[in-house]
């Protein structure tokens, strides 16, 4: 973890990989899901630091170390992560996404074109309802919004212990994550990706070479909600994990990061 300073003073917190932002190797900005932080990006962090990578994975406002208030729409958080990405001073970055990240990284690419040199959606979807039960239990602060979250977001294999971390268990990981989180702020992210409704409007804009990972048994972004997204999207490189849910980057982090770095070498 680390506070990065970024050119206009502000400051943000980041996980590194473990080394320093100096020098000149190209950068990669991993932007985490709702109600989360830089954390889900644990087991990819390091291995894209110590492969040819500056790596931020950064996290959102209002969410881990990061001062401020969640923003209250994707568009919002789209402005705030191209502002961010401006003030590293590093140019053009590979921008990968996760969840209501990928949404974020999705809206920042066609905004900004000039900000993103290639584009990694991770499950993503064309749009991303979210069921009245869960926003409630959110809204409310009730424990259940994570643990509905937490239950929802594996496959099968997932929920029997099975975790490449041994002794780590993913889905109370999850959930103690999610419950670690600020008042208001997974409500808030919920509300954001339920509303948002311009993906693939904003998918035709996107310039920028595009590699979509995709959980072939995510209940929470299902292959099929993905893909209007895939169709608006130009010539996006597609990768599905057999077995895999929505939390692909804690359930097959080996699949994950070298689909990662193979994207971005291409």
């Amino acid at each position: 973890m680390a506070a990065l300073t970024l050119t206009d003073g502000r400051v943000v917190n980041a996980a590194l990989g473990g080394r320093s932002f100096d020098g000149d190797d190209p950068v990669v900005v991993l932007v985490h899901g709702a109600g989360m932080d830089r954390t889900v990006w644990q087991m990819q962090t390091r291995f894209l630091a110590h492969h040819g990578y500056r790596v931020v994975a950064i996290d959102l406002p209002g969410h881990g170390g990061t001062d401020g208030e969640p923003c209250p729409s994707v568009g919002d958080y789209a402005d705030w992560l191209a502002d961010a990405i401006a003030n590293l001073g590093v140019g053009a970055v590979h921008l990968a996404g996760h969840s209501l990240g990928s949404l974020i990284g999705l809206e920042t690419a066609a905004r900004r074109p000039d900000l993103v040199s290639s584009l990694l959606l991770l499950g993503t979807a064309a749009a991303m309802p979210v069921h009245p039960v869960l926003l409630e239990a959110a809204t409310n602060g009730d424990a259940l919004a994570g643990q509905l979250m937490s239950g929802w977001a594996f496959a099968k294999a997932g929920k029997l212990g099975v975790h490449p971390s041994p002794g780590a268990n993913m889905v109370g990981g999850t959930q103690a994550l999610l419950s670690n989180s600020a008042p208001g702020v997974l409500a808030n992210d919920l509300a954001a990706s339920g509303a948002y409704d311009g993906a693939t409007a904003a998918a035709s804009k996107v310039q920028a070479p595009v590699t979509v990972i995709l959980g072939g048994s995510d209940r929470m972004t299902p292959l099929k909600a993905a893909q209007p997204l895939l169709d608006a999207l130009p010539d996006p490189q597609v990768v599905v994990i057999d077995g895999c849910g929505h939390m692909m980057m804690f359930e097959r982090p080996d699949v994950v990061r070298e689909a990662m770095l193979t994207a971005l070498k291409s």
